[in-house]
């Protein structure tokens, strides 16, 4: 909605938007309903706080977010995290479970409090630096974990193990536990799967908007209700009045704020890269532009706002996001009606969420997690480059075979270590001056000048190319000693010069004139040229020695080259182009790069 106001277009987003995004919030709540109560018993905390995050954190990070589609509220990975960092206080007492939900509201205060601070300092923009692999293969290893998630309410069996296992363990644990199938509830998840790939189909060829995901939960509510498929009596108990209040918390041991600490930073860290990454991805799709700074202040005024309602820390949700972009969603007032139905079926329905069929869910929340991966761009990524592949498998396998929440963590320090090789990597190119009066590359079969040489450096001129760069100056040392006695180093094209190398750099320049050597330094940037005034090199390196690129009437590079050879006079070497030339001629010499 924000974002409609915002650019004046009220008019154009109609009643058309406005259907839209009520679809696609009522979509977006059937399934959060179920969601959220489970994923509040995964952190150890009563049902009716999933639902209440579910209500809180989607409306405030749909009025302050930037992502049109994101919808935040409680998920599987921070549901995690939330219930070892409470499990880690060691709680005891008569009412411990008092204390532990008194702490959960503290740790979602802590947590906003982290975000609002990360998006005060514009931390937020370091979030572009996250390669597109990591989202990529956090996108696709998360979709698969979605899928496997729901396999045992799919089968209709009691999934086995426990949160502090991953997903795959559990799901073996499950299927090998000899739980007969229950084909009903899979006719149910496939049926339901059926009916909104069919819809989408049919939506697609008729060219008109279908609620094909909400369609299908309400026929196979319907259907299970028929045949007496649902037993109200093994559901989770939602009383109906249900309302989160201003309450906030109390605090019986302020020890608490020290150990909860650490956890409320790695859940603010996770939580912003989970949000960022999922608006991000689904943003590629429809080019909307995200401000990043904002949504991470969205999120932590949802964490806070949330602490002092009665909410368990949250993120933006993966597969609630999925489905408010694939219903059809084209504002965040798609949020706020997830919210707000939500908080209607709290008040007055609660007790019907019983009679959603887990099974239909189940098939539901596959065919979301099949739309969910971007198969198009992950392949595209998968066939790029070896770099790209190999992140993005590595951070879904992380995923999957470590944990979802660590997954993107992992993916980004993989794709920084093997950047930092790359990024390291500074090229060399020696340079002839040919016969035809022009300064190129040197080629094959071209004569070594025993008297000048002109060395191009690129790349990044930082620490991690420090060996690399020792080893350039050391062959010019050498040739140095050879007979050499001008050497021109044109720095055009380094990028972030740093003191590891410009020390290496100042112990070349001055070794050469301990040698009778001549070092012209061409091509240098203000950049470069400011941190060589930091470093006073201007007093000891002579003014004629430097060459700035911009104040150059012509090329900085072809000034040192007739300096150089001003320097030389007529010690030339035996293949110059220079040698035999009359003085008139070599006045009107000239050079082209």
């Amino acid at each position: 909605m924000g974002n409609i106001l915002a650019t004046g277009r009220l008019a154009a987003y109609g009643w058309n938007g406005l259907r839209r995004d009520a679809v696609a919030g009522l979509t977006v709540a059937a399934v959060a309903l179920p969601q959220a109560m489970a994923y509040a018993l995964i952190a150890g905390v009563d049902p009716r706080i999933g639902l209440y995050t579910a209500v809180v954190m989607t409306a405030v990070a749909a009025v302050f977010g930037s992502s049109s589609h994101l919808i935040n509220g409680p998920t599987n990975a921070i549901s995690l995290v939330v219930f070892s960092a409470i499990a880690g206080l060691e709680l005891h007492g008569d009412d411990v479970s008092a204390h532990a939900l008194q702490a959960v509201f503290l740790l979602s205060l802590l947590v906003g409090g982290c975000q609002i601070v990360i998006a005060l300092f514009r931390l937020g923009d370091l979030t572009r630096y996250v390669s597109e692999s990591v989202i990529l293969g956090f996108m696709a290893g998360a979709g698969l974990l979605v899928a496997l998630g729901q396999v045992p309410n799919l089968l209709g069996v009691r999934q086995m193990g426990d949160g502090h296992q991953i997903l795959i363990v559990r799901l073996w644990e499950t299927v090998t536990a000899g739980n007969a199938v229950n084909w009903a509830s899979v006719a149910l998840g496939a049926g339901t799967a059926l009916v909104v790939i069919g819809l989408r189909r049919l939506e697609n060829r008729l060219k008109i908007l279908l609620p094909d995901m909400l369609i299908g939960v309400v026929l196979a509510s319907l259907v299970a209700w028929q045949l007496g498929l649902i037993d109200p009596g093994k559901g989770m108990d939602v009383p109906p009045g249900s309302f989160p209040t201003f309450a906030p918390p109390v605090v019986s041991d302020f020890g608490w704020v020290t150990r909860l600490s650490g956890s409320a930073l790695a859940i603010a860290l996770l939580g912003l890269l989970e949000a960022l990454a999922v608006a991000k991805s689904i943003a590629s799709r429809t080019r909307e532009p995200l401000d990043y700074n904002r949504q991470c202040l969205a999120e932590g005024l949802a964490n806070v706002v949330g602490g002092l309602f009665q909410c368990m820390p949250g993120s933006g949700s993966l597969t609630r996001s999925a489905i408010n972009y694939q219903a059809g969603a084209v504002s965040r007032l798609s949020g706020i009606v997830a919210a707000a139905a939500v908080a209607a079926a709290l008040l007055a329905f609660a007790g019907l969420a019983k009679f959603v069929p887990k099974s239909a869910l189940a098939g539901l929340l596959m065919v979301i997690a099949w739309r969910l991966v971007d198969w198009k761009r992950l392949r595209y990524c998968l066939r790029a480059t070896r770099f790209d592949a190999v992140v993005c498998l590595i951070t879904a396998g992380a995923a999957v075979f470590i944990s979802v929440e660590y997954s993107i963590l992992i993916g980004i320090f993989f794709s920084f270590l093997f950047f930092v090789p790359r990024a390291a990597r500074l090229q060399a190119s020696e340079l002839v001056v040919s016969p035809e009066r022009v300064v190129r590359e040197k080629q094959r079969g071209d004569p070594e000048c025993g008297k000048l040489v002109l060395l191009s450096l690129e790349g990044e001129l930082f620490f991690g190319a420090a060996p690399e760069l020792d080893e350039y100056l050391a062959g010019l040392k050498r040739r140095v000693e050879q007979g050499v006695r001008v050497v021109i180093l044109r720095m055009k094209r380094i990028r972030n010069p740093d003191m590891v190398c410009l020390e290496r750099l100042q112990h070349f320049l001055q070794d050469a004139a301990a040698l009778k050597a001549v070092v012209l330094v061409c091509g240098v940037r203000p950049d470069f040229a400011q941190v060589l005034h930091n470093l006073r090199f201007d007093q000891w390196l002579p003014p004629d020695c430097v060459f700035r690129e911009e104040e150059a009437v012509m090329s900085s590079t072809l000034q040192a080259v007739r300096r150089a050879y001003a320097i030389l006079g007529d010690d030339l070497c035996p293949t110059c182009p220079r040698r035999g030339e009359s003085p008139a001629e070599k006045a009107d010499w000239y050079y082209m790069i």
